[in-house]
């Protein structure tokens, strides 16, 4: 194992680690392709429910068109200024629309967790609304990298 990979190890977030992590974060950046191949990125808020990471998109947005023509998606949550301080958790994988577009709140099982959780961490409140230009995005991921720099600094 070279030095690279035990570092990588020793500032790998814990499975408990990076829920929590997600669960307080409040901004990703999403990563999505054009036909050309290149890359947009922009931020999004989400919530994660310990499986997936749920996005709550405008559904005339560039990010989905691109994701209606190739799910591929990455997305980035982090945060830290200076170099001990740096944290994050990359996930990627493919997009599934879920839900009505755009969402108006008719009845969806797969709902009912992101829509529990999305209003409470953004809004103050427990009834999720429904503006007519949102919908979802479920990321499942296929592979999770997390990072701690804190951990090095012996500050976790």
């Amino acid at each position: 194992m070279t030095d690279t990979q035990r570092r990588g190890r020793r500032i790998m977030m814990t499975p408990e680690e990076r829920d929590a992590y997600l669960s307080e974060q409040r901004t990703c950046r999403v990563a999505t392709l054009g036909p050309d191949g290149a890359p947009h990125i922009g931020a999004l808020w989400f919530v994660w429910d310990g499986g997936s990471l749920w996005l709550y998109s405008i559904t005339r947005s560039l990010r989905w068109s691109q994701l209606r023509k190739d799910p591929r998606i990455a997305v980035v949550v982090d945060d830290g200024e200076g170099y001990v301080e740096l944290r994050g958790v990359e996930l990627t994988g493919r997009a599934e629309f879920v839900g009505e577009a755009p969402r108006t709140g008719e009845p969806c099982p797969e709902l009912v967790e992101p829509e529990r959780l999305f209003p409470v961490k953004y809004f103050g409140i427990t009834e999720m609304p429904h503006d007519g230009r949102h919908a979802w995005l479920r990321l499942t991921p296929e592979k999770i990298t997390s990072w701690d720099f804190r951990k090095l600094a012996g500050l976790t």
